[in-house]
């Protein structure tokens, strides 16, 4: 149940409304009283003395709180009751008996991320533990002329009758943009795994292990994982601080005592490979890095871990109990540091890494605390959906993938920088981030309601991106800002063909800005924004090339669509651009409409000029004059992007109609012959969202569960043939398609699932 209560204790530091309220989750209640900060939401800060600004929160008993708060009845309104979301929740929680070949089970909080095998640890297999500001650059090139990032230029394309500056090699340069194209790169933090037999590894292998069983509780955060050796158990709780970059375990063997059980701490050399899958790093460069023990006390260890180019320390606190803990350093050459304890069957640690100090390291009791209040609070928050009543396999399984998702998003992609499309299991595109996939990884989080977890890293990603985008739209001789496509926090755009020709990333700030206006309908919101949507538009405005011929705007060539298979300098005006180029023009003029200023008149001029949607044969195609449309393999192959302007994006407000008769032929014609054994990810959610639209739920279904888009059993999105294992667009763009069959949208409101299911939902809103 979930109580809202008016704020009655320092009524000046509390704006009106229910910002104090009452909790129960499963025996107690969770009191808060007082003003949640801007940055200070239950489901950002976890830390009890700093979640909220003026106010105070805690556990009571179910028992105590109902003596104490027998007013409560006087001062708030009992809502229905609610989806008992935690049994919801655990009865998908991951179980396996053995560690996945691709795929760890993972602790984490959007920012750092902890990959573990079957051990609870990194044993076996050396999952990652990533960040979002681990990074290394490799040496720059030699080759004459090619020494120096500003020796790089790219190349010039004709374009409407003037040369324009493209982000793409040419053969004098291709040295140095390999190399901006490969730095940085993402890291692999480090290692912690078991060290058998006295630290002799190599003679014990998982298959000698016994009774292996390990759960994720994804309720709580806690990974707990058991077997046993030389018929001796093994426990493992695992652990990630919600506030910080720690892991926090405990183990409990009596091999501990014995010698015959310690805890290594590895550290491996980046590599510059484009996708570092499964795994991340080199172990046997051990000469091309350097680690050194620091500070080192009875209970505390620091080791410096140098890269040249990157430089960190990793920060160990034990307790052994009454037992003597120790860290050794290696002797063999090698960076595998060995922590044993002695005397006893029970030994706690915390693992921090980061490149500065913190200013206290959190115990493990503190971040086990913090991780039981943080992932209940988030669970217990936004929007939710119970399809267990249904007794239907498909529903079954598209429950265990929309949970699953959850879990995995808020520790992948819950992040203060966008989340590449692996996410913080490994590397794929160097450990890049994409600015075209941001729509796909965070839009989901405001259909969810957990706008504190996407005011993480929006706009502020676009501010830090700002300056850069305004240096390319005005090198292009462009106006406003032309947002990139491959980056990092350095803000140097990679340099490719299609990264730099690439543009159905522009308005994807409007679609944000947007969303958030509408949960938020405030002059803040306004003036948040105000600044990156006039780039975006002023850009978007003066990108679109006025056509004398035809007295339209075009948009191309050259450029790729969203597809990226096509010729870039024979792609013009294609369908989803077009519709997406005027949804964003719509918002960027309401914007300035509501903060009560002009506009400029370029925005509208565009917008009211711009191409018609081309159409072939009754269907939308994928760009205007595009050749066998529906007869050649090359052209129904990649992103089915059409599918988008009536599913993704909602119907114009400006300009024609779209037409629902070809809208249906279109639908049809990609159900029939569109090569879906060859597409991925965000595909799939992309089409069950234009089939919502086109009121057929149980085809959105059937897209949602198609045999190519598959999810593992921990919930990972598998990458299939075109990339690597994990692909979170895959998951993110599933939650936002789940969202919309249970929020609907406007003029239709939810839920939207087959007839014959039976769903409850909570707290969705619609969509646009």
């Amino acid at each position: 149940m979930l109580y809202g209560v008016t704020p009655v204790e320092n009524p000046k530091l509390c704006r009106p409304g229910p910002y104090s309220c009452l909790s129960i989750l499963n025996t107690k209640v969770l009191v808060v009283t007082g003003l949640p900060r801007a940055d200070g939401n239950p489901e950002t800060t976890t830390r009890l003395s700093t979640s909220f600004g003026s106010c105070t929160w805690k556990f009571w008993d179910l028992s105590v709180a109902m003596r104490a708060l027998d007013i409560v009845p006087l001062l708030c309104t009992l809502v229905e009751a609610r989806i008992d979301r935690q049994r919801v929740v655990q009865a998908f929680n991951p179980r396996r008996t053995a560690s996945s070949p691709e795929t760890p089970l993972q602790v984490g909080n959007g920012n750092f991320a902890f990959g573990a095998d079957i051990t609870g640890l990194q044993t076996f297999s050396p999952f990652a533990t990533m960040s979002t500001w681990g990074w290394h650059n490799f040496s720059l090139p030699t080759a004459p002329g090619q020494t120096s990032i500003d020796d790089y230029h790219g190349t010039e394309w004709w374009t409407h009758g003037r040369l324009v500056q493209y982000n793409m090699a040419n053969p004098t340069n291709s040295e140095i943009a390999d190399w901006l194209r490969e730095n940085p790169h993402r890291i692999n933090l480090g290692t912690i795994g078991f060290s058998f037999n006295g630290g002799n590894i190599t003679t014990v292998t998982e298959s000698m292990l016994g009774d292996k069983e390990q759960t994720l509780d994804m309720w709580s955060g806690v990974i707990h994982s058991s077997f046993t050796h030389k018929n001796a158990s093994v426990k493992v709780e695992t652990w990630a601080d919600p506030n910080s970059d720690t892991v926090a375990v405990a183990v409990e063997s009596k091999l501990l005592s014995s010698g015959d059980l310690a805890i290594f701490f590895d550290f491996p050399y980046p590599t510059n490979d484009k996708f570092g899958a499964p795994f991340v790093g080199a172990f046997n460069l051990t000469d091309q890095h350097t680690t050194t023990l620091g500070e080192c006390g009875k209970s505390y260890a620091t080791i410096h871990h140098n890269l040249a180019t990157a430089e960190y320390d990793l920060r160990l606190g034990w307790d052994s109990g009454r037992g003597d803990g120790k860290l050794a350093s290696p002797t063999d050459g090698s960076h595998r540091y060995v922590l044993s304890a002695s005397g006893t069957d029970k030994l706690r640690f915390t693992a921090n890494f980061a490149p500065s100090k913190l200013a206290s390291q959190p115990s493990f009791d503190e971040i086990a605390k913090a991780s039981q209040i943080w992932w209940p609070t988030y669970w217990s928050s936004g929007a939710f959906i119970d399809m267990t009543a249904t007794a239907n396999a498909n529903a079954t399984e598209l429950q265990r993938r929309t949970i699953q998702s959850q879990y995995l998003v808020a520790v992948n992609s819950a992040s203060n920088y966008p989340p590449q499309e692996s996410g913080l299991v490994n590397n794929g595109w160097f450990g890049k981030f994409h600015v075209e996939m941001v729509l796909w990884h965070n839009l989901q989080f405001a259909r969810w309601n957990h706008f504190p977890l996407l005011s993480r890293s929006l706009p502020q990603t676009y501010t830090r991106l700002l300056p850069s985008s305004v240096s390319r739209a005005l090198t292009q001789g462009y106006a406003g800002a032309r947002w990139g496509k491959m980056t990092d926090p350095s803000t140097i755009d990679a340099p490719g063909e299609i990264n730099t020709l690439l543009i159905w990333q522009q308005p994807h700030p409007m679609y944000f800005a947007e969303m958030e206006y509408r949960h938020a309908p405030t002059m803040e919101t306004l003036e948040k924004w105000n600044e990156i949507l006039t780039a975006t538009a002023d850009f978007m405005a003066s990108f679109a090339f006025f056509n004398e011929s035809t007295g339209v705007y075009d948009l191309g060539p050259p450029m790729y669509p969203v597809s990226e298979n096509t010729n870039p300098n024979a792609t013009v005006n294609p369908t989803f651009e077009l519709a997406y180029w005027r949804f964003g023009l719509d918002i960027a003029l309401s914007w300035k409409s509501r903060l009560g200023e002009q506009a400029p008149s370029t925005w509208e001029t565009v917008r009211d000029k711009l191409a018609p949607l081309p159409i072939v044969d009754d269907t939308y195609p994928v760009y205007e004059g595009i050749q066998g449309m529906w007869t050649n393999i090359s052209t129904v192959q990649d992103h089915p992007a059409m599918s988008g302007i009536f599913g993704l994006l909602p119907p114009p407000r400006s300009g024609p109609a779209l037409n629902r008769t070809t809208l249906e032929n279109t639908a049809a014609k990609i159900w029939d012959l569109w090569d879906l054994d060859e597409s991925f990810g965000w595909d799939f959610p992309m089409l069950a969202m234009n089939s919502l639209r086109l009121g057929d739920s149980q085809r959105a279904a059937e897209y949602l569960l198609h045999s190519t888009f598959q999810f593992d059993d921990a919930g990972y999105p598998v990458g299939g043939t075109r990339v690597p294992t994990p692909y979170f667009p895959s998951s993110s763009s599933l939650l936002l398609a789940m969202a919309m069959m249970a929020g609907g949208w406007d003029d239709a409101e939810g839920p939207h699932f087959p007839e014959s299911w039976n769903v409850v939902v909570e707290d969705f809103v619609p969509g646009l």
